[in-house]
């Protein structure tokens, strides 16, 4: 009788386990549809980690079975750190290699029998067949996307993201608070009824004497232009790629938005980040003032060139940023907002660390 107590308890948990789980169809941010078992006991995480766990909570990282972490631990190594003081496994999670430097490999994916491979849209288009490889296996590919920095394609990858780690309310707790916070700063914009000034961004991470990429619709450009910006880089760079210093010069933009992240591999680029002193970032921001020319540009002579943090764009959190840059173009408009002190807000209600550094500055901090 205990033994057919015990099967009838464990039939009971599996038919328990077996109600929770569903196969469902999930419409991703390209309009495919992927059949995903949710919610997802393992998952392998390409990028946008930290909006991962601001929908999912920390426990949805128990559920990460595989990472690129170059994508996190290479390009915002001091965030990466922060997360490993709280969370030491974070390190312990397999590497599945980076797509833009070519060492993602299928292999290591299909080994570690994910539930479902999350992606960003560029990664989903530049591993091409790899990717179809991965689900003629089997495993089903989601697609989400926060680099198009539209508010569409935010709320949409928000929500599938819930869906996937079965936090749905919670996802549409975010999706919405960033969409009203989008909203909030075009209804600013618009109050002001004035020409949009004409802005250039560039990630500087190359320092002065070089030229680095700016953006065209995506990313820091998308972000420009949702800020009330003229974003003088639109007619010549689709998404984002060099321009013609002379052009720059030629446009005379009214302010200026150098981007940067903690990495220190070339000693004059923009230092924006975690645990970067304010008089540092300031220091290497002003270094770039001495670029043939850009004396006589409206944005230098005006005082307003300014330096952000890489690693906020193309996040839930970047709506921070937006709100940055909206109050240099129309200061009246925002001068209720304090866009640094709700970066940080946003990190204490939604994330299990709080960042402390230099994440947007000016000229006159």
């Amino acid at each position: 009788m205990k033994r057919a107590a015990i099967a009838f308890g464990l039939g009971v948990s599996l038919m328990s386990s077996a109600a929770l789980a569903e196969v469902k169809t999930i419409t991703d941010v390209i309009g495919r549809e992927v059949k995903v078992d949710l919610p997802a006991k393992r998952v392998l995480l390409g990028f946008y980690f930290e909006d991962y766990m601001a929908i999912g909570g920390e426990k949805a990282f128990d559920k990460v079975v595989g990472i690129s972490r170059e994508a996190w631990e290479g390009w915002i190594p001091a965030n990466w750190d922060m997360h490993i003081k709280h969370r030491p496994s974070l390190k312990d999670i397999p590497d599945v290699g980076e797509v833009e430097v070519q060492n993602f490999s299928v292999e290591k994916v299909l080994s570690l029998k994910p539930d479902v491979v999350i992606l960003a849209d560029w990664q989903y288009k530049a591993l091409g067949l790899d990717a179809d490889r991965i689900e003629e296996a089997g495993i089903p590919v989601v697609v989400v996307d926060y680099n198009a920095q539209t508010v569409e394609r935010h709320v949409a990858s928000t929500l599938v993201l819930g869906e996937i780690v079965g936090e749905e309310a919670r996802a549409k707790e975010i999706a919405d608070f960033y969409k009203g916070s989008l909203d909030d700063v075009a209804a600013r914009v618009a109050k002001a009824n004035a020409a949009k000034p004409r802005v250039y961004t560039e990630f500087g991470n190359k320092g002065p004497g070089e030229y680095s990429f700016t953006y065209g619709k995506n990313m820091w450009g998308a972000m420009a232009t949702a800020a009330g910006g003229d974003n003088i880089a639109a007619p010549f760079v689709e998404w984002f790629g060099p321009i013609n210093p002379e052009q720059v010069l030629t446009s005379k933009p009214e302010a200026i938005f150098l981007s940067g992240n903690e990495r220190r591999k070339i000693p004059s680029s923009i230092l924006m980040g975690q645990g970067i002193e304010e008089g540092e970032a300031s220091d290497r921001l002003k270094g770039f003032l001495a670029r043939d020319g850009w004396s006589e540009l409206p944005a230098v002579k005006n005082n307003k060139v300014y330096a952000v943090y890489q690693g906020a764009s193309r996040t839930l959190s970047d709506f921070a940023l937006v709100q940055f840059m909206a109050k240099q173009l129309y200061p009246e408009q925002f001068s209720d907002v304090d866009p640094n002190a709700n970066y940080i807000d946003y990190y204490k209600k939604y994330l299990p660390v709080t960042p402390k550094g230099t994440f947007m500055i000016g000229l006159n901090p």
